[in-house]
């Protein structure tokens, strides 16, 4: 869909960073110093952000990059769900300005070796160039059990809204389900503020690691220009 704001967007052509077989298309703008209102306008209107950068997929043989957000107010946890929240009783959370310490970038580092061994991915790498930024609303959730640090949360919080930036925890905890934890707190933290709606970024259900978000219901999905709401079988809405 054009946009009347398309001008100030350049494309990029890249190699898939989630491993689909064709060359991703980045429609990307700079966007140091913007304010929190105006991430949160591009976010409604689908769009991402990376760093300073906001983009959306301009990918021309493929579409499964679907923007994907909650209604906290709407949100019903299904039975597993509930499971993962009560089975994190002992987490203690708390929301900050993001700071990069050794003990984070150790914990996100063993994350990522985990996650994606062979990779070469490095803390210091996501922090400089993904996490960090100059819009003014970025923010971190600690999750730490008797004062060790189980996950850290990166997010952006807007006027109306919560954009989950990324998350990253103990492989070690990985039986707490933390990602589902991390993304019920939010919503919960979101619902006690009065914020609208929880960007959780791209659903692509041909990636196994990210088609998990479609568990969380009702979701909506980014499609020809507006949000729709999914079945309560976890369907598109289309």
């Amino acid at each position: 869909m054009s946009h009347c704001y398309d001008e100030y967007f350049s494309d990029v052509r890249v190699a898939c960073p989630y491993g689909l077989p064709q060359v991703a298309v980045f429609r990307q703008a700079m966007a140091a110093g913007a304010a929190p209102e105006l991430l949160e306008f591009f976010l409604a209107a689908g769009y991402r952000r990376n760093g300073n950068y906001l983009y959306t997929m301009a990918c021309e043989s493929c579409s499964a990059c679907r923007p994907i957000r909650l209604v906290p107010e709407e949100l019903r946890p299904n039975r597993s769900q509930r499971r993962a929240w009560k089975r994190n009783g002992d987490v203690e959370a708390r929301m900050g300005p993001l700071r990069i310490t050794a003990e984070k970038l150790a914990l996100c580092d063993r994350f990522l070796h985990t996650r994606f061994p062979g990779k070469g991915n490095a803390a210091i790498e996501y922090y400089a160039g993904f996490f960090v930024n100059s819009l003014g609303c970025t923010q971190e959730i600690e999750y730490r059990v008797d004062g060790r640090l189980l996950g850290v949360a990166v997010v952006d919080v807007m006027p109306g809204s919560v954009n989950c930036v990324y998350f990253y925890f103990d492989p070690d905890e990985a039986r707490r389900s933390p990602g589902t934890f991390n993304i019920l707190y939010i919503c919960d933290w979101a619902k006690a503020h009065g914020l609208a709606h929880v960007y959780l970024g791209y659903l692509i259900r041909e990636v196994a690691a990210m088609k998990y978000k479609a568990r969380f219901r009702p979701h909506y999905l980014y499609t020809d220009g507006e949000w729709r709401c999914s079945d309560d079988r976890g369907g598109d809405g289309d």
